[in-house]
């Protein structure tokens, strides 16, 4: 079932449900969805690639606007964007933990032969393709950076 279909089908359960927040966090990934189908060159279906680009951006927006209403001690706004996030984080793929991380890294090292800080390009170019949408790029680039340099 396509991302699409998912989040169509969870909108109709958020609204029998009188759920606010799930409901507006549903809309703004559907809203996303529409809006890369009518960017130029788009096909009628998304990839998965697409869509999980698409869940962590909106995923890093609300993480961003939480952040400044905490620093602006306006908790109200924040919490519905924690709640916001929560929600885009169901269907994003589980993230990495960071022994995880370090282990995928570790082998992309040893494919590659990668043995000095120079390498990193090389390194950080496949592992970023490679593990897009289940650990971030500054997660990534730290344990590259960390390995390459021991």
């Amino acid at each position: 079932m396509s991302l699409e279909n998912q989040i169509n089908e969870k909108i109709k359960e958020a609204m029998k449900a009188k759920d606010k927040d799930r409901l507006n966090a549903l809309r703004a990934i559907k809203s996303a969805i529409l809006l890369a189908h009518t960017e130029k060159g788009a096909t009628d279906t998304l990839s998965e690639d697409t869509e999980v680009k698409i869940l962590q951006k909106l995923h890093k927006q609300r993480k961003e606007s939480y952040e400044i209403f905490i620093q602006q001690n306006r908790e109200d706004l924040a919490a519905e964007e924690l709640a916001q996030m929560r929600v885009i984080e169901e269907f994003l793929p589980k993230p990495l933990t960071e022994e995880e991380l370090h282990e995928e890294v570790s082998k992309l090292i040893q494919e590659l032969g990668a043995s000095s800080p120079a390498d990193f390009g090389k390194v950080m170019g496949v592992a970023s393709k490679k593990l897009a949408g289940r650990a971030d790029g500054k997660a990534i680039s730290e344990a590259v950076k960390k390995l390459l340099n021991k």
